[in-house]
């Protein structure tokens, strides 16, 4: 049976993001690092979006747009982002980079295999896996997991749980119909159903784009529903003649549970599973990269891992707008047209990024529609 210092269970975003810090770091050269995870992380699986003012992993980042489009069925406003742009990056291309680094440091290993346990006992833990139809052991002093296991967040009923779920078609139309500087950030022209629905639209030219059908609800749509809105919309665009590149599908939890809460003292749940996704917008990329930073930070003064998280205002927000989506979901697009019909959209991707001052969030805060939030608000109070 292997030990090693350290075992991500799961190899996705949180887990590639964090082992790449460290390895940037340098404070964990001395250490053993293992990955397990079924995928071998070698195709195009996901592309991730984000809005940025830097240059955050710039060297992968594949397309970039300056101005966006925000719509619903009474208008339709196109956001100036300055300072930032609105960059997107694929997956594979991520995993290029990041496997390309971490082959060049003979402590870090990856096992290709599922895992099926891992627990912790006394003062090391234990992960098994399947390997081939039988078991497998790998010991370590601390483990990194981001299998998200849904069950403890379904069994309560403190905190709502939706989904924000997607189908997405990247497609070469025969006309000239996209603005590849400009991306649809959300298009809430399409019908509700009673429900938060929009469609997002990514160019990278005038003939090719990803048109997405997105929900943010709590059930999830037969795979023929999504795809029958991205064929009209495609059509409500004037295109009549297209070829289907690629499609990609995507649930994203978005939830303000206390993750934190199942973390010991030498496991601590990361991604999705330790409630790193944004709650309130299903945005992941940009929150890892900062959480991973700050947990590789944590790694070289601390050992305790219950000792990581800390709750803040933005927490409470994002838990108040998912109240509001769980008990009337028809109104999320009022919602968000009353956000971006006058709000500046520079200051609302501020207040998403976590980065805003009191001041600002009133600003934000007092664009939403105040009686369904103060009724919300009320009725949060009563289940503390």
């Amino acid at each position: 049976m292997k030990h090693y210092n350290y075992i991500f269970t799961g190899s996705g975003l949180s887990a590639l993001m964090t082992v790449y810090e460290m390895v940037l770091s340098r404070k964990f050269e001395d250490k053993t690092i293992l990955l397990i995870d079924e995928n071998s992380k070698k195709t195009n699986d996901r592309t991730w979006c984000f809005w940025d003012e830097n240059n955050l992993y710039h060297d992968i980042v594949s397309k970039k747009w300056s101005t966006a489009l925000f719509a619903d069925k009474n208008m339709t406003r196109e956001l100036i982002l300055e300072p930032y742009k609105y960059k997107m990056i694929k997956g594979l291309d991520f995993y290029t980079l990041v496997f390309d680094e971490l082959s060049k440091h003979s402590n870090i290993h990856f096992v290709n295999q599922k895992v099926i346990d891992f627990q912790e006992l006394g003062n090391h833990c234990v992960v098994k896996t399947d390997s081939e139809g039988s078991e497998e052991s790998f010991t370590c002093n601390q483990i990194f997991n981001s299998i998200f296991i849904p069950e403890p967040i379904k069994n309560q009923a403190k905190y709502p749980f939706l989904h924000q779920h997607f189908i997405g078609w990247y497609i070469k139309s025969k006309e000239a119909v996209f603005n590849p500087d400009c991306a649809t950030f959300m298009d809430f022209s399409v019908e509700q159903k009673g429900n938060t629905r929009f469609m997002y639209v990514l160019p990278t030219s005038e003939n090719e784009a990803l048109i997405e059908y997105t929900l943010f609800s709590k059930d999830l749509l037969p795979k023929e529903e999504y795809e029958t809105e991205i064929k009209n919309y495609i059509e409500k665009l004037g295109i009549t003649n297209y070829e289907l590149l690629e499609k990609e599908k995507g649930n994203i939890p978005m939830t303000s549970y206390e993750f934190w809460k199942h973390n010991t003292k030498n496991i601590i749940n990361i991604g999705s599973a330790g409630g790193w996704t944004k709650a309130s917008t299903g945005y992941t990329f940009k929150n890892t990269t900062k959480k991973s930073k700050s947990l590789v930070q944590f790694l070289q003064t601390e050992t305790d891992f219950r000792k990581f998280h800390k709750k803040d205002k933005f927490w409470f927000y994002d838990l108040l707008f998912l109240d509001v989506l769980n008990r009337r979901n028809d109104l999320g697009s009022e919602v968000f047209s009353a956000l971006f019909k006058k709000g500046k959209p520079s200051l609302i991707f501020r207040f998403l990024d976590e980065e805003t001052s009191l001041w600002e969030d009133l600003q934000v805060i007092w664009k939403c529609p105040k009686g369904l939030f103060v009724r919300t608000m009320f009725g949060r109070i009563f289940k503390f």
